[in-house]
């Protein structure tokens, strides 16, 4: 069968919404943001540190009430409960200040939602600036009354299980900081790492248990980690107290309200607490100082079959086994689990350095500061630095077996990564060390796979120098991978392997970086492991493992130009997709940007649509019920909640609209068609200005990255950024342009401007942009094609480059410090599209190179670099700037000292959107240019630019209370 084209979907396009918002009942309908009043006023930096988002919307898993989080920029923010019905009465509840994580969760079966409360921000700045802690208070909400219960000082909330009869409330400990952070792990089984953990501090804190609908509330103290098991009879907890008194994991029956220990030891703690999943099953690890004070002894314990006749305790630790490595022991940075059988426990191993004796130890002041870096080295010093805690703290995986009393180590030096099967039937390892050199080089990543039998570790070469990565089956029983243009699949019992595909019908083609091949990623597996989901960038294909042509699933999806994404994972608790019922998938179309919601029947090859319009769509469904809802938006509408079904019908859940009441606001967006310089035909988002008016020309501000029109139906939310946010513009009198990039190999500064000047003049002959104001902004890779493409055209009135490269030759031998590694592989097989290094290919690097063009620039241009940029060298910012400032030219550098890449602290992405607000309106306005933008500021000065500054963004006093009063009562 056909899709149903879009048009005949019933009430499914944004009119028939339209008509649904104007048949909502009053307390449910928003009032409509497209097109502002003459009135409205152009968007200042205290409307965006006032602005709104939803955050943390959940559905509840019998899709009856749904929750979110409503919290500013910058202030208080609140959650908001409703059921999922029409003409719902909504409770609204304050959780202070909106930096701090409120932690909203629905209990599983629907009746109880629960959430911390914070401080006001105004008095949480306070706090923090007299390093005072902030600690949380817990929020209980009965769903069917609203009535709601408080309980102070709680920093986690979890409900115990499906049908929660009970919550567990965790308290500060003595030692929470100032942040109001506890000085204890968490209380969902995370644990520090290393062995000091086993140190003298205690962790443990109050536990608050509460019975949901009564007043009962016992506390249990010194608990360090605590979980519910899946039931959510049992609680499983660790004892953390002073001097290690009683230190133990104990288990209570929460039905019968019966507790008992599981194990005791003296000078003992406990850590890494984790349930098996949805099996009566636990976990934990038991770090023990010896007698002599000197080591710590670390077992791995696991308890199985919870509560039954079965119920036994398992424990390994290594010393007096002959089977265990030499100079290893148990890790504290791998939390220990059991097999899927229950019969075995993974835990992880790591390596223990022999003590140094005392005579030959070193102190800090007799060590040279060196740092060797040796050719030879298959990692940079500078990554092994950037990967040292993760070095320190790695582990390689191991097995106890209790039926045999047997330890299997499973992965080592040659095969370090290594990951289990589903089932836990094999492990799958990988080895880079033969490639790892020539990979931080040329940025071509093989690995060396192995299978691992889990009982005795037996290692068997599966597939080797492999690109891509792997995906086992549900089953366990095999493993896909794409390998030379086309999907293989490998039996890890036998290691036979079978080409599943020809033909090349899965490889990327529209991928324009220098890699071989490209395949595109699987859509996972059947649930059966009989089926392997691929795409070809439009259809979804069943691959089946017995052979036979790929069965296109999606039926025409290039053809029609829709993409059709992953399936939907509806439940986390399945593996695969089930082939023998209809599953869920998104599209969009590429030419319009129609997104929506598809269901896939395999049996009957049908498709039909749930959702389809001329939106952004962001679907979720009820765990356990037939209920969806999904976040539409447009770029001129806000991103609401609206409960959707197959017949059409909508209902909207949240209300957005305030945010824009007021303000101006975009009049929408369009797609641009264009065709590049090279014969490419692409498309650019524009966003139109608010109060557009057709026939009349506005000031444009373009951005730049790689692809953008996807975003045509982003919604931009007003924020500070260190890059761009279009909404500030649009509200401004300015549109907002989004151009495509095509790239060619070894051109990637060139295939800008093969690009995006055919872009800006198809977006003049729209009529709306004026083509003598407009301006040009990117960040990063978007901050170097600006860089470039300024000095090669002037068609822009001015310019913006965030963190530019600007030298392509000294920046391909430099480092990318934030991770440590190379840039070469960057340059030769991600963005930068080069073929080998700039000495075998010189021309193409300085051709692309932006410095090599500064005497050609005309264009007022400000540079955003940052002295501790760890991804773009910040020497590439501060040479162009010293290169174009001795040539006389119009350039401005906004340094934030201590920054990196992008722009973390709050005050100063306020500082840079300001700034950049005043650069536009002087350029592209006409607008007198402020004091900084015309002569500049003295250092010395700074501080009085920065207090005339202030009123720009700071709220008015508000006047006092009593004075208030008394005017009113006059």
């Amino acid at each position: 069968m056909r899709l149903v084209p879009p048009a005949a979907i019933s009430c499914l396009a944004v009119a028939c919404l339209t008509s649904a918002l104007s048949a909502q009942p009053a307390d449910t309908r928003a009032s409509a943001a497209t097109a502002p009043s003459t009135t409205a006023r152009a968007m200042t930096a205290l409307d965006i540190a006032a602005w709104t988002n939803i955050r943390s919307a959940q559905l509840s898993h019998d899709g009856q009430w749904f929750g979110y989080v409503l919290a500013p920029n910058e202030g208080d923010g609140e959650v908001i409960l409703r059921p999922v019905a029409a003409n719902a009465k909504e409770w609204r509840f304050p959780t202070g200040d909106a930096a701090s994580n409120p932690a909203l969760q629905l209990s599983a079966d629907g009746k109880w939602a629960a959430f911390l409360a914070w401080p006001k921000a105004a008095d949480a700045a306070r706090m923090r600036k007299d390093r005072r802690p902030i600690q949380g208070k817990a929020t209980l909400v009965n769903l069917a009354t609203g009535e709601k219960k408080e309980i102070d000082k709680v920093r986690s909330i979890a409900f115990a299980g499906e049908s929660p009869r009970w919550v567990a409330l965790h308290g500060y400990g003595a030692d929470a900081g100032p942040g109001g952070a506890p000085g204890a792990s968490g209380s969902t089984g995370a644990a520090p790492g290393g062995a000091a953990s086993a140190s003298n501090r205690p962790a443990g804190s109050d536990l608050l248990l509460h019975e949901l609908g009564t007043t009962t509330m016992l506390n249990v103290g010194n608990v360090n980690e605590f979980s519910f098991d899946y039931t959510g009879r049992w609680l499983a907890y660790t004892i953390d107290a002073a001097n290690k008194l009683g230190n133990g994991v104990q288990l209570r029956d929460m039905n019968a309200g019966t507790v008992r220990g599981i194990d005791a030891a003296e000078r003992s703690t406990y850590r890494r607490l984790a349930w098996a999943d949805t099996m009566p099953a636990f976990s934990v690890l038991r770090l023990s100082i010896d007698t002599a004070g000197k080591d710590t002894v670390i077992a791995a314990m696991g308890v199985s079959n919870v509560g039954s006749s079965k119920e036994r305790t398992v424990a390994i630790a290594h010393p007096g086994r002959s089977d265990w490595p030499a100079d290893h022991r148990i890790s504290t940075n791998r939390a220990p689990r059991w097999t899927a059988d229950l019969d075995g426990l993974f835990f992880g191993l790591e390596a223990v350095e022999k003590p140094v004796p005392k005579d030959e130890q070193l102190e800090d002041d007799d060590k040279p500061s060196l740092r060797l870096w040796h050719e030879k080295d298959p990692r940079l010093q500078s990554q092994q630095d950037v990967q040292a805690t993760a070095d320190r703290t790695f582990s390689y995986l191991a097995a106890y077996w209790p039926g045999t009393d047997k330890v299997a180590r499973l992965s080592d030096e040659n095969a370090r990564t290594a990951s289990t099967t589903d089932l836990d039937r094999w492990v799958i390892a990988t080895d880079v060390t033969p490639y790892q050199r020539g990979a931080s080089v040329d940025g071509i990543n093989r690995r060396d796979v192995f299978v691992i039998n889990p009982r005795t570790g037996e290692k068997r070469m599966a597939v080797q120098g492999l690109r891509g990565g792997t995906s086992t089956s549900p089953d366990g029983r095999r493993m896909a991978f794409f390998d030379e243009g086309e999907w293989h699949v490998m039996e890890l019992a036998t290691l036979a392997r079978k080409q599943l595909t020809t033909g090349g019908r899965f490889i990327n083609v529209e991928d324009d970086h220098n890699v071989d091949r490209p395949g595109y990623p699987s859509y996972g597996w059947s649930t059966d492991g009989s089926a392997l989901l691929a795409s070809d960038g439009w259809d979804v294909y069943r691959v089946n493992v017995s052979g036979g042509e790929p069965v296109n699933l999606t039926r025409d999806g290039k053809a029609t130009g829709i993409r059709y994404g992953r399936p939907l994972n509806l439940d986390p608790r399945q593996r695969g997709v089930d082939m023998s019922a209809p599953f869920i998938i998104t599209a969009r179309e590429e030419r319009t940007k129609k997104e929506g919601i598809f269901r896939i029947d395999p049996k009957t090859n049908r498709i039909t649509a749930l959702d389809w319009r001329d939106a952004r769509v962001n679907p979720m469904k009820a765990r356990k019920a037939d209920v969806w809802i999904a976040s539409i938006s447009t770029a001129a509408r806000y991103p609401d909640y609206w409960h959707i079904s197959w017949n059409g019908d909508s209902l909207r859940l949240t209300d957005g609209a305030p945010n824009m009441n007021g303000l101006a606001w975009s009049a929408g967006s369009r797609l641009v068609t264009y065709v590049s310089d090279k014969g490419d035909t692409l498309q650019g988002a524009l966003f139109l200005p608010a109060g557009y008016e057709p026939g009349k020309k506005y000031p444009t501000v373009t951005y730049i990255y790689e692809k953008m029109s996807d975003n045509l139906h982003n919604f931009y939310a007003p924020s500070f950024s260190s890059s761009y946010t279009p909404s500030i513009y649009t509200s401004r009198g300015y549109a907002v342009y989004m151009p495509d990039i095509r790239y060619t190999i070894n051109d990637p500064g060139m295939s800008a401007v093969w690009s995006v000047i055919p872009a800006i003049k198809a977006a003049v002959a729209t009529g709306i942009v004026d083509e003598s104001k407009v301006g040009l902004h990117g960040h990063s890779w978007g901050g170097y094609q600006t860089a470039f493409l300024v000095g090669q055209t002037n068609i822009f009135k001015s310019a913006v480059a965030g963190a530019p490269l600007t030298d392509m030759v000294s920046m391909y031998s430099s480092v990318y410090w934030n991770t440590g590694s190379a840039n070469q592989p960057i340059f030769q097989s991600s963005q930068g599209r080069f073929k080998g290094n700039f000495i075998e290919n010189r021309e193409a690097y300085e051709r692309n190179s932006p410095n090599r063009y500064a005497d050609k620039i005309n264009t007022p241009l400000i540079i955003l670099h940052n002295d501790k940029d760890g991804a773009v060298d910040y020497n590439q910012g501060i040479t162009f700037y010293n290169t174009l400032r001795q040539l006389d030219k119009d350039v401005i550098l906004l340094e934030y000292q201590g920054e990196n890449h992008g722009l973390s602290q709050l005050k100063n992405r306020r500082d840079y959107t300001l700034r950049l607000m005043e650069f536009w309106d002087h350029h592209l306005k006409g607008e007198p240019a402020p004091e900084w933008l015309e002569k500049g500021i003295p250092r010395l000065e700074m501080d009085r630019h920065y207090r005339e500054r202030k009123p720009l963004y700071t709220p008015p006093k508000k006047a006092d209370e009593k004075k208030v009063n008394a005017v009113n009562m006059q």
